[in-house]
């Protein structure tokens, strides 16, 4: 009988964490295999792609960031990252590399198995792009692509351009760590890329639009020193 649960590999060259997940992922209804290099993770993304790779930094032939690379070469297989090190800059290279989500080490089952969803049903086929980008829903919020209207709760949000130009490009990529570099270069030019401000005064504007509490988001959210996510969930 074949398997029909979401196929997860994980890359991590400790052999406890490597049961851990195993035995995690098993019993949350995925089927994961493990390896404990990277050279080995490219192979059996090669041989077998799996649907979601859990990929480890610390390796000991190739880094975590040099799987990646290498990875997106020839393939979208979406990634989470693990790491012991929760730095900005190390966060900011994994995303930059290819990374769809970043997790520090030691994290909680909770949190693990809700990335793993997240990341899955983000890169799930059945819906098209221009279906993702006419209607978006989360929460209270709704974005409407076709008529370029914003709603909370039911009733209409009004934007300047620029905020409307940011939140839509945000919620093509709805889940996803968007980095200032990116948002600066794709909503405000690549001139732009280090005018963080921009992205600070914007999002604070946005924010006090769509959120109950703009000191305490639910929706625009930041990851510190990487850049911002809106919310899926």
């Amino acid at each position: 009988m074949n398997d029909a649960r979401p196929t997860i590999l994980i890359v991590d060259d400790e052999e406890a964490i490597r049961d851990f997940l195993t035995t995690t992922l098993d019993g949350a209804g995925y089927s994961p295999t493990a390896v404990a290099t990277g050279q080995e993770a490219l192979a059996a993304s090669l041989r077998k792609p799996p649907e979601l790779m859990i990929l480890d930094l610390c390796l000991p032939d190739l880094t975590g960031g040099e799987v990646l690379v290498e990875l997106r070469t020839w393939s979208k297989l979406p990634v989470v990252v693990l790491s012991a090190v929760g730095n900005e800059m190390q966060k900011v290279e994994a995303f930059n590399a290819g990374a769809d989500d970043y997790l520090t080490k030691p994290f909680g089952v909770p949190e693990l198995l809700a990335r793993v969803r997240a990341v899955l049903r983000r890169s799930a086929p059945g819906i098209t792009d221009e279906t993702a980008e006419r209607r978006f829903e989360v929460g209270e919020l709704t974005i409407d692509s076709a008529a370029r209207r914003v709603f909370r709760a039911g009733d209409e949000v009004r934007l300047t351009p620029t905020e409307y130009r940011l939140l839509s490009l945000m919620a093509r990529h709805a889940g996803k760590v968007l980095t200032h570099a990116f948002l600066l270069g794709q909503v405000w030019g690549p001139e732009h890329l280090a005018e963080v401000n921009y992205l600070r005064v914007f999002m604070a504007g946005l924010r006090r639009k769509l959120e109950v509490d703009s000191a305490l988001p639910r929706y625009l959210l930041t990851e510190q020193g990487v850049g911002y996510r809106l919310a899926d969930q």
